[in-house]
């Protein structure tokens, strides 16, 4: 009888440690736990991880992409955009921007145009970063050893696929950011599906498209500053430091790529805010934008909303990088145990 109890009570907390649910939590603790997964992710993995790390990432620091836009809008010539753009406000620095913002139009003001932000970070982010080392793959046929070139090139191919599917969510959030909220003022877009619905009818659905151009130009400086010097960090780091591939690396590694990209981007990006934000026929070309520009504000005009750039750039690489690192390590975990019980 005593046997039999002991026995007993072995399977009971043998049962009770190894159950389905028991063994994902640990695995899924010692995947996420901040050290390399054993088996590569595949391309839907990193696809659907990428989307999902830069939705989060797009909901902490959305604010901060506001306060640039609101930056890099003001000084356009009155009568055009500028006048439902809010621009008579003068705003100063990204923290007295967002207090201003959320003084004159509420708290809420922060978060205009999330809707289409999510949307563009689902379809662009998930393209642009998941598809990126698949690309590379391509272009390396399959070696082991990858050089800048191949870097590159799969940097500019997957932004400027990615601009092309997510073009018009990004105008459509643009829109939404620079539009000021007052009470003597109409807003020109009700609604997220309102503003698509609008551009298309007032401007075609080439509005939809506007600014593609800087926007692929914009990406692919971004997409390859962005992957390409996280991707040389990272390796320098594993290679020539005692960190492992864990966050302290992944940490780094963002924030290295989050500055580079600002310094390098900023320029492209203040021109593709101007024109995608700019009423039908203010700018005859983007060219025509950047000339504008230069003319009436000065080179310092191409770097408004520096520092706002990389508080959000900066803050939106760590976030996504070190969620998407740990996503993918999630849900490989997660294949895994759902394999190992089938």
């Amino acid at each position: 009888m005593l046997g039999c109890k002991i026995l007993q009570e072995h399977l009971v907390v043998f049962t009770f440690t190894h159950t389905p649910l028991v063994f994902f939590k640990k695995t899924l603790w010692k995947m996420v736990g901040f050290r390399p997964a054993d088996v590569p992710p595949s391309a839907a993995v990193k696809f659907v991880g990428a989307g999902t790390a830069a939705c989060i990432a797009d909901l902490l620091t959305f604010p901060l992409d506001t306060a640039k836009v609101r930056l890099q809008i003001q000084g356009e010539a009155r009568g055009s955009a500028a006048t439902w753009s809010g621009s008579a406000v003068k705003y100063r620095g990204v923290f007295g921007t967002i207090a201003t913002m959320v003084r004159t139009e509420g708290p809420l003001s922060l978060y205009s145009g999330l809707v289409a932000g999510l949307q563009r970070q689902m379809s662009f982010a998930s393209v642009r970063i998941g598809l990126y080392d698949s690309v590379k793959q391509f272009y390396t046929k399959g070696s082991d050893h990858v050089g800048i070139g191949s870097r590159l090139l799969a940097g500019s191919t997957t932004g400027a696929l990615a601009v092309a599917i997510a073009q018009p969510t990004d105008v459509v959030k643009v829109r939404f950011q620079a539009q000021a909220r007052s009470l003597g003022r109409a807003r020109r877009y009700c609604s997220t599906v309102d503003a698509y619905r609008t551009i298309a009818k007032e401007e075609g659905i080439c509005g939809l498209w506007k600014g593609t151009a800087p926007n692929i130009a914009r990406n692919a400086i971004v997409n390859c500053t962005e992957l390409v010097t996280y991707d040389f960090i990272k390796d320098m780091l594993l290679s020539s430091t005692p960190l492992t591939d864990n966050l302290p690396c992944h940490f780094a590694s963002a924030f290295g790529a989050g500055l580079c990209t600002t310094v390098i981007a900023s320029p492209v990006d203040v021109v593709k805010t101007r024109y995608m934000n700019s009423a039908l026929g203010q700018y005859s070309s983007v060219l025509n934008c950047a000339a504008a520009m230069m003319t009436n504000e000065g080179l310092r005009a191409f770097y408004k909303g520096f520092i706002p750039s990389f508080l959000r750039l900066g803050s939106w690489n760590v976030v996504m990088f070190v969620t998407y690192e740990q996503l993918k390590r999630a849900m490989m975990a997660a294949n895994h145990s759902c394999k190992a019980y089938l």
